[in-house]
């Protein structure tokens, strides 16, 4: 007779479920279904991964790498959130990642979820950086087109320090604009994507043929195989699809979290495969001269320009740097989250500061700003690196991915004693699982080997695999050395009286 696997009776309410993980409802819990869901499309946000990697999708790969390289990376990446989903609906806890992997290891728990902490770490810093980044781009396009502002590295840095400066502020004093903008996000991005592909449909005089946008292979690179640059080009639709566990870090802060999380991570990604796909055919139908345009410093912004005329280009730019703004500003917010929870895990240098809540607003202060400068940290390289933004969504990749799986392939060990929540695969779930380890093992050494030929270690070296060294080092030698000894894994903040009072103390400071 098959083995049933269990199905965990749901809790009473959000708050109990949460005291059964062993947390306190420190933080505000009054987001929406739809509000979860906004956050992790708003990063996600196909408006800034699909355009700002686009130059590098241009040079490898070319056409092919828009229109079968992503609805390809968009289906394998769906099985990932499956399989993550589930796993968020039997643990709904800002600690996400993390936190799954220290319940799911049969052995060595306190390991796994320090490394897979580690990671995901690395991974969101290093996606606000991207975010931020690829907005400090178009941010500093418009500028030139409208003002003459320089396009050099210097002046691309100097904006992306405005933007994290910005984005900070913004979660730091603005918390019910940042809920609210969440939420206008989306329709930003999907309203956003219906005019530009609109736009640039009706107003060129001249587009691509079916056969160049769904055939046609540029290879920039200097490497010689047509598979291997087809590949690498992938990281385009691959960086574009991360940031969707933010559906899980907000899970404190989520109203039935048990379900509208694991739906969250899933839809951000079913809707962004749809809408991308649309936004990435609408632009590459309107290139007008591809080596030009591939050649450019921010390529989008010159075939908007090269397509509709510089007064089109400006206002099709605004579109997108607004996207990118809501994108990076719940990026932020999502970062934050994860720092504060592993912080009160203990598991950072100066935990104890990380993890401190404003009592008056309720939110990780400490770590929105711990997100915005270790973002700012991550993209300094660029002032010598031209190729450092593509090595960037590199490490945002491999950091995030290694982080998801690790939790999915403790759940495949569980097999039937895994104890469901609400909303899982059923019998899919093994087979989802297996297929989304394969692929993230395949995309985890496809993106740290080297992008183009001759290699050069000023002009186009991968640094992606010396961040995740770093990381590994760092992480790997202080677990050694000092940490197997002290983290024990998620820590529970107390008993059902310590956790209501911690509550009731908060309580009071906010109504005062």
């Amino acid at each position: 007779m098959a083995t049933v696997t269990t199905e965990r009776p749901p809790a009473k309410t959000d708050v109990e479920r949460l005291h059964e993980l062993g947390y306190a409802q420190e933080l505000l819990r009054r987001m929406s279904g739809f509000s979860n869901f906004a956050v992790s499309f708003t990063i996600i946000s196909i408006l800034s991964g699909c355009l700002t990697l686009y130059g590098y999708g241009m040079n490898t790969g070319g056409p092919v790498v828009m229109s079968v390289g992503w609805p390809l990376v968009g289906i394998m990446v769906t099985l990932v959130g499956l399989s993550m989903a589930e796993i968020a609906s039997t643990f709904p806890t800002a600690g996400g990642l993390y936190y799954w992997s220290a319940k799911l290891a049969t052995s060595n728990a306190a390991a796994w979820s320090w490394f897979t902490g580690w990671f995901n770490l690395l991974g969101q810093i290093a996606v606000t950086a991207g975010i931020d980044f690829g907005g400090a781009f178009f941010v500093t396009a418009f500028l030139n087109l409208q003002f003459g502002y320089p396009i050099d590295p210097p002046h691309i840095i100097g904006v992306y320090a405005v933007i994290l400066l910005l984005h900070g502020l913004l979660n730091t004093f603005g918390v019910r604009l940042v809920a609210l903008l969440n939420d206008i996000s989306v329709w930003w991005h999907v309203l956003g994507v219906a005019i530009i592909v609109a736009v640039l449909a009706i107003v060129p005089a001249h587009h691509q043929s079916v056969s160049f946008v769904f055939t046609k292979l540029v290879n920039n690179t200097g490497w010689g195989s047509s598979i291997y640059v087809f590949a690498l080009g992938l990281l385009l639709a691959q960086y574009t699809f991360t940031g969707y566990d933010a559906s899980a870090h907000m899970t404190e802060e989520t109203n039935d979290a048990a379900r509208t999380a694991p739906r969250g991570i899933v839809m951000s990604i079913v809707v962004s495969l749809i809408a991308g796909w649309v936004l990435l055919l609408g632009v590459t139908f309107a290139i007008q001269n591809y080596s030009g345009e591939a050649a450019a410093t921010v390529p989008p912004a010159q075939i908007f320009i090269d397509a509709i005329g510089s007064t089109g280009a400006k206002l099709l730019l605004l579109i997108v740097i607004g996207a990118q703004f809501f994108c990076g500003m719940s990026s932020v917010t999502a970062n934050s989250r994860m720092i504060y929870a592993f912080s009160r895990d203990g598991a950072l240098p100066g935990s104890n500061f990380w993890h401190k809540v404003n009592k008056r607003t309720r939110t990780p202060t400490n770590s929105i700003w711990f997100a915005a400068v270790g973002a700012l940290i991550l993209g300094l390289p660029y002032l010598w690196n031209p190729e450092a933004y593509a090595a960037v969504t590199s490490i945002a990749v491999i950091g995030l991915y290694i982080a998801y799986i690790l939790p999915v392939i403790l759940r495949l060990r569980q097999g039937d004693r895994f104890v469901r929540g609400p909303w899982h695969l059923g019998r899919w779930s093994m087979t989802v699982g297996v297929i989304a380890t394969i692929w993230v093992a395949f995309i985890t050494i496809l993106f740290m080997l080297p992008p183009a030929s001759p290699i050069d270690m000023t002009k186009n070296f991968n640094y992606a695999p010396v961040a995740v060294a770093v990381v590994l080092i760092f992480a790997g030698g202080w677990w050694f050395v000092s940490a197997r000894n002290w983290f024990k894994g998620p820590r529970v903040q107390g008993s059902a009286e310590e956790l209501a009072a911690i509550e009731r103390d908060l309580s009071e400071v906010g109504a005062a």
